[in-house]
């Protein structure tokens, strides 16, 4: 049996960050209990968020105090495909993300984008 993944996110605000990727990703926000959040019990300072089929990895996120936030050195990518690239990444900045740069040099449109924290991910 395989080692099972869970990418864990420092952040500011842990429920809005996961219902962000909920939504970009095409996941489900996992409730967890304590407080009332987007109708569901979750913990006061964790939130995460699940793939319905359960074949990706969970993503969980976690109040940490500011001066503990920094950038890594990985990100995200969001493969949609070069028909969705453009929609997916306006229907994204509708949500709260903005658009940072559009390449096109390593084959594929591709948004480098930054999520509502300023967490840069790409969508090609």
């Amino acid at each position: 049996m395989g080692t099972t993944l869970q990418v864990t996110f420092d952040c500011d605000d842990p429920h809005a960050m996961a219902r962000f990727w909920a939504s970009a990703i095409g996941y489900q926000n996992s409730a967890e209990a304590t407080v009332d959040v987007d109708g569901g019990r979750q913990f006061a300072e964790v939130s995460a968020c699940r793939d319905p089929e359960g074949k990706g990895p969970r993503l969980y996120f976690q109040k940490v105090p500011r001066e503990k936030l920094r950038r890594t050195g990985w990100h995200l990518d969001l493969h949609v495909g070069a028909d969705r690239c453009e929609v997916e990444a306006a229907r994204l900045e509708s949500q709260g993300a903005r658009k940072l740069w559009f390449s096109d040099d390593r084959g594929g449109a591709c948004w480098t984008m930054a999520d509502i924290e300023g967490n840069e991910f790409c969508v090609d």
